[in-house]
């Protein structure tokens, strides 16, 4: 081990490069808290030759960087393909690595711990994109060489343990905590256009498992009673952005319906807070942070039991049918129409969202970490 009884632990930041999706901001906040655990002395490391540059002024404080540079394209197909070089000649020596994006690096002699986020690949593969239709045989590698595994929830571990074949004894579930916003003082306006009403909130990128087209259906079950409700849709385009489009364009409504793109950080906050309702109609989930982020700032969530969904919000949300999008509308419409339904559900949303902290998350990865070491040691 490292300083004394620390355990040294590479944890692959990656994913906070550039503009932070659901991995960035796992990354992010197991980041900042495992660099107050006394027994781990964790560094992050960038898989990426153009930016790996930029990782150190993404990284929470108290966490450190370094690795000896390499080519990223040539440096993963080296992995996926042969399984070398050891991770060991990129970041050097070290008690445990972790892959926080369904890729963990192999290892001379570190324990390794892959972090499998959702297995939509496997329920929907129609949804996905070609890079993402390799992690299958990814994880199975992972697998086959002795890697733990950490989902963010139960439901994602009993499906990896289902689909795989894995030991359940090397399937850790650990849950994350909530999104690390910019402070009030960094907050920034949201553009919405002049004279907006009360509006419905997403924030998710228009992809096939978000179910947006589904959300603009129910909008336009209920616009019409409702004149002064507009829809906000938050996040950036992507691989259903063409179903999206044709929905909008067919809405009714479309006039009431405005789509912001990519929401900067410091504007999340103040858009989510001027919201009358968070909706998250999404057909498959490993966590959801959109929905407990909303909770925490308590605002209302109408979300659908959609995977691990009803895990994470528990009482916290109201919850419909997925694919149903009258049943969305009725419950959108029940919390529109009634201020006791929404103050009732947004303070049962904000008692749930407190049992989350990167605290816990952190203290559930130290020790999945000391189990991959000692299970290498042996």
């Amino acid at each position: 081990m490292g300083d004394g009884s620390r355990l040294r632990v590479a944890l692959d930041a990656t994913p906070l490069i550039g503009r932070r999706t659901g991995v960035g901001e796992f990354c992010r906040g197991a980041l900042g808290a495992l660099a107050h655990r006394p027994e781990v002395s964790v560094r992050a490391f960038a898989v990426s030759w153009h930016r790996r540059g930029r990782i150190a002024d993404a990284l929470p404080a108290g966490v450190a960087s370094g690795q000896r540079a390499r080519p990223a394209r040539a440096l993963q197909l080296a992995w996926r393909s042969a399984g070398w070089p050891p991770v060991e000649w990129f970041v050097g020596r070290l008690d445990v690595v972790h892959g926080t994006n369904f890729v963990v690096p192999p290892a001379r002699r570190a324990g390794r711990v892959l972090t499998v986020h959702d297995l939509t690949v496997g329920r929907f593969p129609e949804m996905c994109d070609a890079p993402t239709l390799r992690y299958p045989a990814l994880i199975r590698r992972a697998l086959d060489d002795g890697a733990f595994v950490h989902t963010p929830s139960q439901f994602v571990a009993a499906e990896v343990v289902e689909a795989f074949g894995a030991d359940p004894a090397r399937v850790r579930a650990v849950h994350s905590g909530i999104p690390v916003r910019a402070s009030a003082g960094a907050a920034a306006p949201v553009d919405l256009p002049p004279g907006i009403g009360r509006y419905i909130v997403s924030m998710a990128t228009a992809e096939p498992r978000k179910d947006l087209p589904g959300l603009v259906a129910a909008f336009d079950e209920l616009a019409g009673d409702r004149p002064d409700v507009w829809l906000v849709l938050g996040g950036p385009a992507g691989w259903g952005e063409a179903a999206l489009r044709n929905a909008i364009d067919r809405s009714a409504f479309s006039g009431r319906i405005v789509r912001l793109g990519w929401v900067e950080e410091a504007a999340a906050g103040p858009l989510l807070a001027g919201a009358r309702v968070l909706a998250y109609p999404s057909i498959y989930e490993g966590f959801g942070f959109p929905a407990l982020e909303a909770m925490a700032a308590g605002v209302p969530v109408v979300t659908t039991r959609a995977g691990a969904i009803p895990e994470v919000v528990g009482e916290g949300a109201a919850l419909v049918p997925v694919g149903d999008p009258s049943a969305l509308a009725g419950a959108l419409a029940d919390v529109l129409d009634s201020d006791e339904r929404a103050a009732a559900l947004a303070e049962a949303g904000r008692r749930r969202a407190a049992a989350f902290s990167w605290e816990a998350c952190a203290e559930g990865l130290a020790a999945l970490y000391a189990e991959a070491a000692g299970a290498r040691a042996r």
